[in-house]
């Protein structure tokens, strides 16, 4: 039991790390609950303090992924159609173009969102663009620096 436990946590690391770049797979929570998994059925033993300041952390990083991504969009002149370009453009890019989709499907979506919005102003909807892709990226490394930290966490303690 104790070795599938292992192999869990280690599935789970992995899918961590997956999630910062697929929308769809929540990386931080993951990592979190392979963390926990450690440190409740296996002879790993993490500070208590460690623990809740890595539970803050994956839900405000979770939190910060949504929203950097929309304020970003609204930041550079984006409205409501190019923010639900962006959440339309992740949905279809992570089934019709995986990997590259999950990347050029918000763009496209915020771009034709803005185009919409602003009576087909190209130069302005590709700025808007820009700044779902910059939200999208931000959110991306918050996401995979946390993941890497709680592989770092865990391998700490192993060694």
């Amino acid at each position: 039991m104790y070795t599938f436990i292992i192999i869990l946590s280690i599935l789970l690391f992995f899918l961590g790390l997956l999630g910062a770049f697929l929308p769809i797979i929540p990386g931080p929570f993951f990592s979190f609950l392979a963390i926990l998994l450690l440190q409740f059925f296996t002879s790993y033993s993490f500070n208590l303090d460690y623990l809740i300041m890595l539970g803050v952390l994956a839900i405000v990083i979770t939190f910060l992924d949504y929203w950097v991504q929309v304020y970003s969009v609204k930041y550079f002149g984006g409205r409501k159609s190019s923010t639900i370009g962006v959440v339309l453009g992740i949905i279809f890019g992570i089934f019709f173009i995986p990997p590259i989709g999950v990347v050029v499907g918000p763009f496209i979506g915020a771009y034709l969102g803005a185009l919409l919005e602003s009576d087909f102003d190209f130069l302005n909807s590709f700025k808007v663009a820009g700044g779902a892709l910059i939200g999208f990226l931000c959110g991306t490394i918050l996401k995979f620096c946390y993941s890497l930290f709680t592989i770092w966490f865990f391998i700490s303690k192993f060694l």
